[in-house]
């Protein structure tokens, strides 16, 4: 194996530069700051990666902040579900912080700041505004507020915090430049009124601050020495250094923001707004629904930490964004489960097999290995009998020697069991077959050390025995939208591209193992895929959801 030691990414880059040129290792700090308005997605897992693994990598803190500074779109449900999604990652956080925590801090620096003359109450319409703010290559116009006194502009300030207007009324902005080249430093606003309950601090405040001023300096009182974010937040570098400049003390960390790029996956969308639009409009079944890009929707779906973590990894740290495909995330997926999920047999669209000279009432447990990829082998036992469930693909009355699975007159081996030969059907009035008739080698059971059990045939297919099988209600989820870039189309909704055949629900018959799955649990079907029980199990009716297929099946679709 090589030493090699990986190479930095430029994140990383940029913190070995900053403690070659007198940051303190001790000083780092990092943080991961989502806003409580909905479930984090496949985007944020990327970020929580990125920010909890640097500090394992430079042993320094990492806080978990809630920048909750929005009480018309933000809810406990939300800040726990978050709480959860981080922790089931597998990090844990250094302090647990909120925006809100800051909200009379950061109101003092803004009366300070009005004293200073740096900010004003502008009192015009957001109509008016706009059509005052200019274009990139026209200057704006300034507000004919903007030449309040300072002792006008504390009174107006003092009473939009105490309740006296309605919203829309008044609005405080920084006082910059309506010239800037940097549409965001155009006076931007930093507090606007909202007379609305807070999740946390109820109705004690009336004025919220606006993002651009509260993250920026959440950063600042956290000693947050870097502060990470997507592309679409480098035109804010400005303003958020502009900020930091009105009450940043020369003793103390100034945080460093930079940017990196979004990964964006095929096939789906990252987006809050679509997210719950989709779970609104009823295209899904709630944000946890297997179908969506949500964490809690993966992880319901059967994916594990380690898959999305080794996705994380494996996609890295870019400056560009980027369509990710699904495939990706799958192979990850199914490269973890590989090695942990045990092997079961389960057959989904079932057709009767009935072994013709195998005892009537005569039954067999048989000996099955659990996982191959395990170190130490363990093994089960499952039940053989006369009757037994095999999938419908698996048989062809007639067929060419290209099909190795059971047709009449040829042989197969039954899984863990014996080999079979088929000899006839038995057919309903429409012609579809409903029993398969087939002898078996009572000789040939696999393990059992004959040189009947040893004789080589060219197809192996799993069953299930029918007076033995649990019944359970399995979904076969597709991909959600059938565009791999539904956002690409920006003249299309994205909506436009929803798959009507993203979820398919069957009746299977599973082995008797599988009566005590609890919610969660994970299983290869064998030759069928991976599967996990589903929340929606109670006892005596088991759900179970797939995660993926055993191989790559879009693949082959996209090159037809």
């Amino acid at each position: 194996m090589s030493t090699k030691e990986k190479s930095l990414n430029f994140i990383e880059q940029i913190i070995e530069e900053d403690i070659k040129n007198g940051l303190p290792t001790e000083k780092l700090h990092f943080r991961f700051p989502p806003e409580p308005n909905g479930y984090l997605h496949l985007g944020h897992a990327s970020s929580i990666c990125l920010n909890f693994g640097l500090g394992l990598k430079y042993n320094a803190p990492v806080n978990l902040r809630f920048d909750d500074t929005n009480p018309s779109k933000e809810e406990q449900e939300f800040v726990d579900a978050i709480k959860y999604d981080v922790e089931w990652l597998g990090y844990k956080w250094a302090n647990e912080v909120y925006a809100s925590d800051y909200f009379q801090q950061l109101y003092d620096w803004a009366v300070q700041m009005i004293k200073e003359d740096k900010a004003y109450v502008d009192s015009q319409t957001s109509e008016e505004m706009a059509q005052q703010k200019g274009t990139p290559s026209t200057v704006g116009e300034d507000s004919p507020y903007r030449n309040r006194s300072v002792e006008e502009n504390l009174d107006l300030f003092e009473r939009m915090k105490n309740g006296e207007f309605d919203e829309g009324s008044h609005i405080l902005r920084a006082k910059i430049s309506m010239s800037a080249k940097n549409m965001l430093m155009r006076d931007p606003i930093m507090y606007r009124i909202m007379k609305k309950d807070h999740h946390r601090t109820k109705d004690q405040w009336c004025i919220y601050p606006m993002y651009d001023w509260a993250h920026g300096e959440s950063d600042y009182i956290e000693s947050i020495s870097h502060s990470f974010c997507t592309l679409e937040f480098l035109p804010h570098r400005e303003l958020y250094n502009w900020f930091l400049d009105q009450v940043v003390e020369e003793q103390n960390i100034r945080p460093k923001q930079r940017e990196f790029a979004r990964r964006n996956l095929s096939h789906t969308v990252v987006s809050k707004r679509k997210l719950a639009k989709l779970v609104a409009e009823g295209y899904v079944t709630g944000w946890d629904d297997p179908r969506m890009s949500t964490i809690s929707g993966l992880r319901r779906r059967g994916y594990t930490p380690a898959s999305i973590k080794n996705y994380a990894e494996t996609i890295g740290i870019a400056k560009r964004d980027n369509l990710i495909d699904v495939s990706l995330l799958e192979f990850c997926v199914r490269e973890d489960l590989n090695k942990i999920a045990p092997r079961v047999m389960a057959v989904l669209d079932p057709v009767k097999l009935v072994i013709t000279n195998y005892p009537e009432g005569k039954e067999e447990w048989l000996e099955a290995e659990n996982n191959p990829e395990e170190e130490v082998m363990t093994y089960r036992e499952v039940p053989f009998s006369k009757e037994l469930y095999i999938e419908r693909e698996d048989f062809k009355e007639e067929a060419n020697n290209k099909f190795f699975r059971l047709t009449i007159g040829k042989e197969v081996r039954l899984k863990n069991a014996y080999i079979i030969k088929g000899e006839g059907v038995v057919k309903d009035e429409n012609g579809r077959i409903t029993e398969i008739h087939v002898t078996y080698d009572p000789d040939s059971r696999s393990g059992s050390g004959t040189e009947a059990s040893k004789r080589k045939v060219k197809g192996t297919i799993h069953w299930v025995s029918v007076p033995h099988a649990i019944e359970a209600e399995v979904r076969i989820y597709d991909r959600l939208f059938t565009n791999e870039n539904p956002d690409g189309n920006k003249e299309v909704d994205f909506l436009e591209y929803i798959n009507p055949n993203s979820l398919e629900i069957v009746k299977g018959y599973l082995e008797p193992s599988l009566k005590t799955a609890s919610e969660g649990d994970k299983f290869q079907f064998q030759r069928l895929g991976y599967f996990c029980v589903d929340k929606e199990s109670t006892d005596g009716a088991l759900v179970f959801n797939k995660t993926v297929g055993l191989r790559d099946t879009w693949a082959k679709v996209e090159q037809k």
